[in-house]
């Protein structure tokens, strides 16, 4: 559903919630009935008139768009079917990537190779698969729930474990941007939970930098990616070296 439905049927939404009716919404725009009716059949209200039913509510329209985005429903997860089929398309795995990094859909096509018709498709699939709702002149709106999650163990973890993994730590780490932390020790429960706390909030630090980068032209901004793990774990040469098999548990 396009934006200006959406917004339309929340005023309609709103018009029943306070007992307003077509007759008082004409008064307001001094129209007919019959051409208030009109409008809201066809979604055709101008900003101005928009602006004049807001005034009816008592509303202003930035609280109508508020309302609105509440009411939409945002994907939280990828059905088994949608994971599976993204991972079978690198182009539209990559389309996907790229839009939620804020790439627009011009800046994929003219970097990848890409054609605007199969660019098109590959819009038009991620719209159907609620990933993105797709706009006019090809502008898209991401339609990921803040608490998205992937499935787990499922076919987008999969393909991150055994090829982009695999991939990213195939490096010494010494080039420009790269860095690498290596600790490998005897921690306590308690030291491994603040670990886990100030991972969580490095993530988030790291998350909102990628947000305020958002805003630099594309020139400006490097495909990065940013891995730190920890779990109790020992390596598998040393565990087969065990003279008793180790039965302690975290």
């Amino acid at each position: 559903m396009s934006q200006t439905k959406q917004i339309i049927n929340t005023l309609k939404k709103e018009l029943r919630k306070q007992g307003i009716n077509y007759r008082q919404v004409a008064q307001k725009l001094k129209l007919s009935e019959a051409s208030v009716k009109r409008l809201f059949a066809e979604h055709s209200f101008s900003l101005d008139r928009l602006g004049k039913v807001c005034e009816l509510l008592n509303l202003e329209i930035a609280d109508l768009v508020h309302e609105m985005e509440k009411n939409v429903e945002l994907t939280q997860q990828l059905t088994l079917k949608q994971e599976t089929e993204l991972v079978s398309d690198i182009k539209l795995l990559l389309m996907s990537y790229f839009l939620m990094n804020k790439l627009s859909f011009e800046e994929i096509i003219r970097i990848y190779d890409i054609s605007m018709t199969e660019g098109i498709r590959l819009l038009a699939k991620l719209d159907r698969m609620k990933i993105i709702e797709l706009q006019p002149g090809n502008r898209v709106k991401l339609m990921f729930a803040k608490d998205f999650r992937l499935i787990p163990g499922g076919p987008i973890q999969q393909f991150y474990q055994k090829t982009v993994q695999q991939e990213f730590f195939n490096s010494a780490f010494d080039g420009n941007g790269e860095f690498r932390i290596y600790v490998s020790g005897f921690f306590s429960r308690a030291a491994n939970a603040e670990i886990i706390r100030k991972l969580k909030q490095l993530e988030r630090d790291a998350n909102a930098l990628m947000q305020d980068s958002e805003e630099l032209p594309l020139e400006e901004r490097f495909g990065c990616t940013f891995i730190m793990a920890i779990r109790p774990w020992e390596v598998k040469v040393f565990d087969q070296l065990r003279r008793v098999p180790n039965e302690k548990k975290f």
